[in-house]
């Protein structure tokens, strides 16, 4: 019997949807929210903006369908995952089949997953709908710290924890295009050591030496207002995102004018470049600070997470999120990764002294920066993942698990 017409005509819609939905993430994740429109999205199927309307009827209606789609697929993941009979196991399979469907997507055998980074530039009712599935996922994953064996782990530990695992899978989409999709089989067997076993040597201590916070962020005289400037930007767009963060509100929060602002930014694109270099000089002065430290490299390497991870609670904090990158534009995004690859790779440099002088084990020096980067960088929610943790708390809290293991007490 052949199918009825109305099948044959579901099963159309549901074919195109699906193409458009495709192409739409692509987009999504090299131009973000921001340069997410009908218009290109239709051009990159080959339709017609008003045939996309009537699958979409808005920008954003697209947006979330993408994220909600890239959601459904991590749930998937998430789920298969925790089906194993230990957390490690647990977390050895989430890696496993994240970096496989990664993979597929690369080699065109399945749509890319949405980078989720950029859920604050949606508009309400989306941006509810879209954080409250994110936040469904959150919880579901946050299980695998709830096991039996991991009774001692605190709330807020198993909530920062989560975050912390969350924000390696999602980084990863940085640096792993370096990578052939050939090897993320390696890949994944050296970032599941470095999560389940942290980076320091066999007997060591977590006892990180202080760096003073004032040190990282020190501005004198006409850099003073400079420096002002930037950190009231830079907790607007880590709270509200790119689009939330407008002139206005910038403005407003330091109560001057529109014309004072771009008296200091050209355009708002140049805001976020001059918010991650002081990110990167902040980073960077903290790895130089704990290089002249005493000590050896375990010492040096744990001290200046701890002072990074603190500074981003103090009251020269926090430093801008990556998800900021997904606003710019691509040459100028392409730019700011260099940077943070720089950061990256100082930190590459004192895990491989480390590796040699015996104080950290023998891990891929190259990942194992990029997923403490990532760690770090992260570090500036966590007031919001984890109410009411203390400065001082900071370090223990979300720096140590990836340093000694996420399974470590």
């Amino acid at each position: 019997m052949a199918p009825r017409p109305a099948v044959q005509a579901t099963h159309r819609f549901e074919r195109k949807r699906e193409a458009i939905l495709d192409a739409a993430t692509d987009i999504l994740n090299a131009r973000g929210v921001k340069g997410l429109t009908l218009a290109v999205a239709a051009a990159a199927v080959d339709l017609s903006t008003t045939s996309v309307t009537y699958y979409f009827r808005r920008k954003d209606d697209l947006a979330a369908a993408c994220m909600l789609r890239g959601i459904e697929g991590l749930t998937q993941i998430v789920g298969l995952a925790l089906s194993e009979p230990t957390p490690q196991a647990a977390l050895h399979t989430l890696l496993r089949l994240y970096l496989d469907r990664t993979r597929r997507a690369v080699l065109g055998e399945a749509p890319a997953l949405p980078v989720l980074a950029d859920i604050r530039a949606l508009n309400m009712p989306r941006r509810g709908e879209v954080s409250d599935a994110y936040m469904k996922l959150f919880r579901r994953l946050r299980t695998l710290f709830e096991a039996p064996e991991l009774a001692w782990l605190s709330r807020g530990r198993r909530t920062a924890r989560t975050q912390m695992l969350f924000e390696q899978l999602f980084w990863a989409s940085a640096w792993l295009p370096r990578y052939d999709p050939e090897d993320y089989g390696r890949v994944h067997a050296r970032m599941y050591d470095i999560l389940a076993s942290g980076l320091a040597a066999p007997g060591a201590i977590w006892s990180p030496l202080a760096i003073p916070l004032g040190r990282l962020a020190a501005r004198n005289g006409p850099d003073l207002g400079r420096e002002t400037f930037l950190l009231a930007a830079t907790r607007l767009i880590n709270a509200r995102g790119y689009r939330g963060a407008s002139v206005a509100k910038i403005s407003a929060a330091l109560s001057v004018t529109k014309g004072s602002f771009y008296h200091h930014n050209p355009a708002k694109d140049d805001l976020v470049v001059a918010c991650f270099d002081r990110t990167f000089e902040v980073m960077t002065q903290a790895q130089r600070l704990a290089q002249a430290l005493p000590g050896d490299q375990w010492t040096r390497l744990s001290s200046a997470a701890a002072a990074l991870a603190e500074y981003q609670l103090c009251e020269h904090g926090p430093l801008l999120r990556t998800s900021a990158l997904a606003a710019l534009p691509e040459p100028i995004r392409r730019e700011m990764v260099r940077h943070s690859d720089r950061v990256s790779e100082r930190f590459a440099a004192m895990i491989s002294d480390g590796i040699t002088e015996g104080s950290l084990r023998a891990v891929d020096a190259s990942i194992a920066a990029q997923m403490l980067n990532a760690t770090l960088n992260a570090g500036a929610d966590l007031g919001v993942w984890v109410p009411g943790v203390s400065q001082k708390a900071a370090p223990a809290v979300f720096a140590r698990p990836l340093l000694m293991g996420v399974f470590s007490r």
